[in-house]
């Protein structure tokens, strides 16, 4: 369709219904189609949102060309909403479609619309005093025409840094080679319009289409397998925010500097960096908390296995000694009085072991009715330590209408690089169970 749209304006060169309004458009939306019907290796909402920014340019020129050609005119604005639609879209999608994730997050959504509103607003703003003297046009049209190739100009920047971190990538040579040739008819577009003036049909228009054409086969090829860093959309957020923010200060300094349609996309971008904030910081509390709870027993609230390991390597390093308790009569508390009781005993057991325990040892369950306790720094007070915790089990709890009694058999063994510490002290606790000692050493 394209190369017989090219041939249809080579030998008619003035603007058609059929060539300008249906075979032009038709392209356009071909490739908006071409985008939503990509295979299925491609990540849904890449697809998605670049088919949906395909068919939002399409539309906008849609209406452009009717308005151009029927004397029934439709809502010139929404040509320009259009196309300015088409810029989040397409950064989103290409974004997505550039990357090895699959997951859509709140951050990277706020990203693309500060990067979007922020950075393109502030930069034709900046534009607009010295384009106001070249091109002829309201001061909101001339802001939309300077925004056009700044808008190009994120996404090249996006698409060449894609292909420098995936430089075997097929997809991102393609995506920006699409890229490319649109935002160089856009350029010549700008140029046209401030020198000798726009006509509208021309043969470079092709630009546009072919662009389009070229960002859609993109969806066609797979992907390299590096992914955009997320400091990079962070980085291009928070630049956005500091010169919205400039453009606040410059407006509060010469307060007719700039049109307020400029400065309105600037207090956006500042509220929605503020609502990202939030969203970053609560994000990293439920970070922490998620943590914090892979390494917490549920039932007792104290260290878990993976937390002890995780010390014991540590403990490895250090002068130290590791304890492993396990507890006598507690299978006969499940038998006899269930399962609930037992839990409820393992919980008063956590308790008194904690405050057994002096500040900087890490008591943790193992599992079951196993725990284990690291304690730092010389050996007698590994020993006090132990005696410390047989002791807080000497009276009985009082659970369920009954008086019950446990004990603990502890394995001790100091920290001498001599081999496996678990393994070593997991010997010593068998020794003084079957001893009944209730504390045994494990040899050096």
């Amino acid at each position: 369709m394209l190369i017989l749209h090219l041939g249809v304006r080579l030998v008619f060169p003035a603007p058609t219904v059929f060539s300008d309004l249906i075979l032009f458009n038709l392209v356009a939306l071909s490739t908006a189609l071409s985008a939503f019907y990509a295979p299925l290796f491609n990540d849904h909402l890449a697809t998605l949102s670049i088919g949906f920014a395909l068919g939002l340019w399409a539309c906008g020129s849609l209406i452009s060309s009717w308005n151009s050609f029927m004397s029934f005119h439709v809502w010139g604005r929404s040509t320009d909403i259009a196309y300015a639609l088409f810029y989040p879209f397409l950064l989103f999608g290409m974004i997505r479609a550039l990357s090895a994730k699959r997951k859509v997050r709140a951050l990277e959504l706020l990203d693309v619309i500060i990067i979007a509103l922020g950075v393109s607003t502030v930069l034709a703003s900046l534009l607009l005093a010295p384009a106001m003297t070249h091109i002829n046009g309201e001061p909101f049209a001339v802001f939309l025409s300077i925004l056009y190739p700044i808008g190009d100009c994120i996404l090249l920047a996006i698409a060449l840094v894609a292909l420098i971190l995936q430089m075997k990538s097929l997809r991102s040579f393609i995506m920006l080679v699409g890229v490319g040739i649109f935002a160089a008819t856009d350029l010549y577009f700008l140029w046209k319009s401030a020198t000798t003036g726009y006509a509208f049909a021309s043969l470079f228009d092709d630009g546009w289409v072919l662009g389009l054409l070229i960002i859609a086969e993109s969806l066609w090829h797979k992907g390299g397998e590096g992914e955009l860093s997320d400091r990079i959309t962070s980085i291009a957020a928070t630049i956005a925010l500091i010169a919205s923010a400039t453009i606040l200060g410059i407006a509060a300094v010469k307060p007719h500097y700039f049109p307020t349609f400029a400065l309105i996309p600037a207090l956006i971008t500042i509220m929605l960096a503020f609502i990202r904030m939030s969203v970053a910081l609560r994000q990293s509390r439920l970070a922490d908390t998620d943590r914090e709870l892979a390494r917490t027993d549920e039932l007792t609230g104290l260290a878990n296995r993976r937390r002890f390991l995780a010390e014991l390597e540590i403990l490895a390093r250090k002068d130290g000694t590791l304890l492993l308790l396990d507890l006598d009569g507690f299978k006969r508390v499940n038998d006899t009085l269930g399962h609930d009781v037992g839990d409820q005993l393992l919980k008063q057991i956590a308790v008194r072991f904690t405050r057994s325990l002096p500040n900087g040892v890490l008591l943790a369950r193992l599992g079951g009715d196993e725990f284990g306790v690291i304690i730092y720094g010389d050996e007698p007070a590994g020993i006090e330590v132990a005696q410390a915790l047989r002791a807080c089990l000497s009276y009985p709890f009082a659970l369920a209408g009954e008086n019950i009694s446990v004990g603990v058999s502890i394995g001790r063994v100091v920290s001498d690089g001599k081999g496996d510490l678990l393994k070593r002290a997991d010997i010593a606790m068998y020794d003084a169970k079957r001893s009944g000692t209730g504390i045994a050493t494990a040899e050096s």
